[in-house]
């Protein structure tokens, strides 16, 4: 066999969705089998789900990820497919792959290296398999190997790197092209981060040029469990050259990628590294082999082009990661829509425009009958869509501005979202009143600013939690991460929500964004809206003082940039304050050292008196690896002393 055909597949899953997954494994395969795919690999942990969290370690799981298997195994016959499922052995937990040859189990491969970092934490449930180690396990009747194997199909030689093995120093990959490989397999579960898919294709490429192979690697689709987003992101390479790319952010189940490999060119290629060195006297149980092969039916290549894949700028990443974010959100949740306090500035403008992204960018992908029926629980008919799933509301007080009640209502209409404008004053007015009469003294801006702020935000949580409740809704929080990072932000008031999209983005970038929306897009799928101009030509403001102090964020906080740059040397750097002011001094020269001197000092101290804030916000979206989130991300202890020595020096100084 000197060609063959060989696919990727990026599925969207849903943990514990037993029939569903394996359904969805099942429509892949049947689409590589139709597209002339003989060597198919789908991604880790395929058949349950990436997310599953603790209950990979519960014996039941386990049972019934093998049970999965036992029914999608006889589904890939004609082909070699490769899935991924955690597996029980020894009373411990490894996340493995299982490979089928022509229906049959023919063995698993384990995972080498656990990802342990950022929002992974797969040494909480798995163990690490030891290289060079075999073992035997019984499934469904049968005794099969399980470790670290490489199979022998037909005269062809198949290799796992699973995931993070790819991503180490000392990847697996270098040992297989010793045992003389012809093809490396990745199932993947690779979360998506802006600029994260040139890192893949690069590993990819490097690998199959470096190992002498043909390199297919596979990746989850779509939001999985609900804070992490997989783009798929599927690639094929061959003697270091690319021969395939899967289409990114796609709304369907999945996308199958294939491609033609000619073995006979890697192979060649491999003959002429002076470096090759090929291992002599391995033991035979580490090399499963097999008479069978796939019929071949090429040449083949996925048809692709440039107009099918999303570019790498930042922004057009951003707006299809959360428009399919949110997606798959909404249908997985069984909500009937969204529902978003619309302010008239940034952060509720954008939330609102990704919506209107979600639909439009979905409609593109499943046609018109397609959405509806992916959205098969909300009952869409009579309204335009976009009324039907959204639903905006302004909700004002005496210190609201026309400007703001204007931009809210022409966002909205621009969107084509529902809209309803309400006058909270009076009930500002009556829990003043009442705390006043309850207190002995009238409150004043003077003594009591704080207190006067959070309760015009959080007067308007009731009422948009009733409007939600109504419409079986989900109501978006609209908090960003630099308001996460200094605790700018109303605890139960806009941070009320059920789902807090945008909480790991910060200010400066969602302006940028919109200001990208508002002039440019990314023809023909995400237009460009104009209107938009009415939210970029305000300064951010929380519009909670009376209109005469004319408040702003950047007045009551520090300029957005200088804010997310000491975030960045603070949290994500791990810096403290001394060494994040003398690099802030460095890269800001157009600052007083003062000045820089007194933010730095603010934002460590509201960092610190902040925690608390962020363990309450609701979900939201991972897809910056600056994330704040302290569930999955960003660590820091709610009680602590607040960098005080640290500060205290820095005063000091």
């Amino acid at each position: 066999m000197n060609r063959i055909v060989a696919g990727a597949a990026a599925l969207n899953q849903t943990p514990l969705d037993w029939s569903g997954n394996t359904r969805r494994a099942v429509a892949a395969v049947v689409a590589a089998r139709e597209q002339g795919v003989g060597w198919l690999c789908l991604p880790e942990l395929g058949l349950t789900g990436y997310g599953c969290e603790d209950m990979f370690l519960s014996p039941e799981v386990g049972e019934r990820a093998l049970a999965s298997l036992l029914d999608f195994a006889p589904q890939c016959a004609g082909l070699v497919v490769a899935v991924g499922l955690p597996l029980w052995f020894e009373s411990s937990v490894f996340n493995v792959v299982a490979v089928i040859i022509d229906g049959e189990l023919a063995g698993f491969v384990a995972k080498q290296n656990l990802a342990g970092d950022g929002l992974h934490y797969e040494p909480r449930w798995f163990k690490a398999w030891p290289e060079g180690c075999v073992e035997r396990i019984t499934v469904g009747g049968r005794e099969v190997p399980l470790g670290d194997l490489v199979f022998k199909i037909g005269g062809v030689r198949l290799g796992f790197e699973i995931c993070e093995d790819a991503w180490v120093a000392d990847r697996p990959g270098t040992r297989l092209a010793r045992r003389g490989v012809d093809l490396i397999f990745n199932p993947s579960a690779s979360h998506f981060a802006f600029g994260k898919q040139l890192v893949r294709e690069r590993f990819v490429l490097e690998g199959s040029r470096a190992f002498a192979c043909g390199y297919v690697y596979a990746n989850l689709l779509g939001n999985e469990a609900g804070r992490v987003i997989y783009d798929g992101g599927t690639v094929i390479a061959c003697g270091g050259e690319y021969v395939a790319e899967g289409r990114r952010f796609s709304f369907q189940d999945h996308v199958v990628t294939a491609a033609t490999i000619d073995l006979n060119r890697t192979r060649l290629h491999r003959a002429r590294q002076v470096s090759h060195r090929p291992l002599m006297g391995e033991a035979a149980e580490l090399t499963v082999k097999s008479a069978f092969s796939p019929e071949w039916r090429g040449p083949y290549a996925t048809a692709f082009s440039e107009a099918d894949h999303a570019a790498d700028l930042k922004e057009e990443e951003f707006a299809r990661v959360m428009a399919l974010g949110l997606f798959d959100y909404l249908r997985k949740s069984y909500s009937g829509g969204f529902v978003v306090s619309l302010s008239g500035g940034a952060d509720s403008a954008a939330v609102s425009v990704l919506v209107k992204l979600m639909v439009d960018l979905a409609v593109n992908d499943l046609g018109e009958e397609g959405f509806r029926k992916k959205l098969g629980h909300i009952p869409l008919a009579g309204k335009p869509v976009m009324e039907e799933l959204l639903s905006c509301v302004y909700q004002s007080t005496r210190n609201s501005s026309e400007t703001t009640r204007k931009a809210a209502e022409t966002v909205a209409g621009a969107i084509g979202a529902s809209y309803q404008e309400w006058d909270v004053d009076s009930l500002v007015a009556g829990y003043r009143t009442m705390v006043e009469e309850g207190i002995g003294r009238d409150l004043t801006w003077e003594d009591d600013d704080v207190t006067l702020q959070n309760i015009q935000a959080r007067v308007r949580a009731p009422g948009v939690w009733m409007l939600t409740n109504i419409r079986n809704a989900l109501l978006l929080s609209t908090s960003n991460r630099s308001e996460a990072a200094v605790g700018y932000a109303t605890m139960d008031g806009d941070t009320a929500g059920g789902l807090s999209p945008i909480s790991g983005i910060d200010k400066a970038f969602l302006r940028q964004w919109l200001r990208w929306m508002e002039t440019t897009g990314a023809m023909p799928e995400i237009a460009p809206i104009p209107e938009l101009s009415v939210i970029n030509v305000q300064a951010p403001t929380a519009e909670l003082r009376p209109s005469e102090e004319k408040q702003t964020d950047e007045s009551d906080l520090m300029p957005y940039p200088i804010l997310d740059a000491i975030e960045k040397h603070a949290i994500r750097d791990k810096k403290l304050p001394a060494e994040v002011w003398e690099l802030m001094v460095e890269t800001h020269p157009e600052y007083d050292s003062e000045v820089l001197c007194a933010w730095v000092i603010k934002f460590f101290r509201l960092w610190s008196r902040s925690q608390w804030k962020r363990e309450r916000y609701a979900p939201g979206f991972h897809v910056d690896d600056k994330n704040l989130d302290p569930k999955t991300w960003c660590r820091f202890p709610i009680l602590s002393a607040g960098f005080r020595d640290e500060i205290a020096e820095l005063e000091q100084r």
